[in-house]
């Protein structure tokens, strides 16, 4: 089975990227980022286990940091593609 995609825009470590047969492009993630979210995300879980809710509260703080990024990286490469978003823009 063979898959095509073309990378339609590429800012610092994401790409904005157009699966075949997908109506919306996705947003490729590179796989260290992807294992340190994911190593954050557990943080917040010790901590919370834990109940140290102040610390816990500023990693996910950080988190939801690097998630907007991401998300203004997406929606900035998406305008400059000329593409609209799959969801309604936020205020």
């Amino acid at each position: 089975m063979t898959h095509s995609a073309e990378i339609i825009e590429t800012q610092g470590d994401f790409s904005l990227v157009k699966w075949a047969g997908r109506k919306f492009p996705g947003f490729l993630l590179q796989g260290d980022s992807l294992s340190i979210i994911v190593s954050d995300l557990r943080e917040v879980e010790e901590l919370l286990s834990g109940d140290d809710i102040e610390e816990a509260k500023f990693v996910a703080h950080e988190l939801l940091l690097q998630f907007s990024a991401m998300q203004n990286s997406y929606e900035d490469m998406m305008k400059k593609a000329g593409l609209q978003l799959p969801y309604a823009p936020r205020d």
